[in-house]
């Protein structure tokens, strides 16, 4: 073979080894940025879950902001019940409802005049505490400021009276028109007396918001499935498929023998 042919497959081989050094070298800067690209991207989206975790906190932390304001004659622990009716009653309703909620709104109309004959005759004392489920799931904050208005209410010794209205005009489930203050005081006109400075405040500033709050909060740590959550001297009575108010009205009836 002539030195000529050797020179030109030398020459051959080494340009063949320096594209496959070229190959490499292109492989490898590939690889790193797909690692790189890989760790950008988990980082980004720790990033991204860190924004959302913080987010939420800072819901959790705005929801039960300020001073726990319990509204005029709260009851019950930590003052989270609203009674109506006599404490002598000898049966007690506990009713765990949210203002948005269509199915508390069918309770109301099926049972409310049971429960209002029942507790002007001294035989039933009801336990009202609001819930914000609502808002969670649907998003928005009117169940939370109905139920801030609701016990705006009850300081001013309104609280049956505007509870039955706040259900009779119950918007539908995806409205959030309860998050209007605006609305919740127009509603107040519907209640004799109710309309005043001290209410309009009260609902304005938001004065129980930490306290409705907190009662949902025990909502959640009483393991309830969903509202309402009906109990009658403590046994769950909205689970029972047989229950109706005239079964209602005789179980307090057979309480009252007693």
């Amino acid at each position: 073979m002539s030195e000529k042919n050797r020179e030109g497959k030398r020459t051959a081989r080494e340009k063949l080894a320096v594209e496959r050094e070229k190959q490499k070298a292109s492989e490898k800067r590939r690889r790193a940025l797909i690692v790189g690209g890989a760790v950008v991207a988990v980082l980004g989206l720790a990033a991204v879950i860190g924004v959302v975790a913080a987010n939420a906190g800072k819901d959790d932390d705005s929801e039960a902001a300020g001073p726990v304001v319990a509204p005029s004659g709260a009851q019950g622990k930590d003052g989270l019940a609203i009674p109506v009716g006599k404490d002598s009653a000898k049966s007690t309703l506990t009713v765990w409802e949210d203002f948005r909620c269509p199915a508390c709104r069918s309770f109301e109309t099926t049972y409310r005049p049971v429960i209002h004959e029942l507790t002007n005759a001294g035989r039933l004392k009801a336990e009202y505490h609001l819930v914000t489920l609502i808002d969670g799931n649907m998003r928005g904050t009117g169940s939370g400021n109905a139920a801030n208005a609701a016990a705006c209410a009850q300081d001013a010794g309104k609280f049956p009276a505007y509870h039955d209205v706040l259900f009779d005009n119950q918007p539908p489930e995806v409205d959030d028109a309860y998050a209007k203050n605006a609305k919740l005081i127009e509603l107040a006109g519907k209640v004799d007396g109710l309309d005043t400075p001290a209410f309009r405040k009260c609902v304005e500033d938001g004065t129980h918001n930490a306290w409705v709050a907190k009662s949902h909060q025990a909502f959640n740590k009483g393991g309830f499935s969903g509202t309402p959550t009906v109990l009658l001297d403590g046994k769950n009575i909205y689970q029972d498929r047989t229950m109706t108010p005239a079964k209602l009205k005789q179980m307090v009836r057979e309480k009252n023998k007693g």
